[in-house]
């Protein structure tokens, strides 16, 4: 048997500010872009190659989901962008405009740096070992 997450609900604000984030500033692909109604929209973004998991960018319709913008996580790093070399991507990056918390750091497991989107979610940039 086998399965994966092929999605995982990121909640934001609004749909535009969400797509020029992840394909703007780090550059993923927008998947799906699908009107379903009532100003709902079904948005797919994933990073460049990547095969499976993708972000489901949701927009907050009430007043719950709007609190849990940015602390899906409870505050701590809850997202992991694996990449092939950090020292690009982490250019790349901070060229766009992404605010990284911390220099980054070697450690056992790789080259790391936390970094935040414009909602409040915590990252981690990692090359791993």
């Amino acid at each position: 048997m086998r399965q994966i997450i092929a999605r995982i609900t990121l909640v934001v604000p609004d749909y535009e500010p969400a797509i020029a984030f992840y394909c703007g500033a780090l550059g993923f692909d927008l998947l799906e872009d699908q009107d379903m109604g009532e100003g709902k929209r079904w948005v797919v973004v994933r990073p460049k190659g990547a095969a499976e998991t993708a972000l489901l960018l949701a927009k907050a319709v009430n007043a719950d989901q709007a609190a849990a913008i940015g602390r899906q996580a409870g505050g701590r790093v809850g997202f992991f962008l694996h990449t092939d070399d950090f020292v690009r991507d982490h250019a790349a990056f901070t060229a766009a405009g992404v605010r990284f918390h911390e220099a980054s750091r070697h450690e056992p497991y790789g080259i790391v740096a936390v970094f935040e989107d414009p909602f409040g979610n915590l990252w981690d940039l990692l090359q791993p070992a």
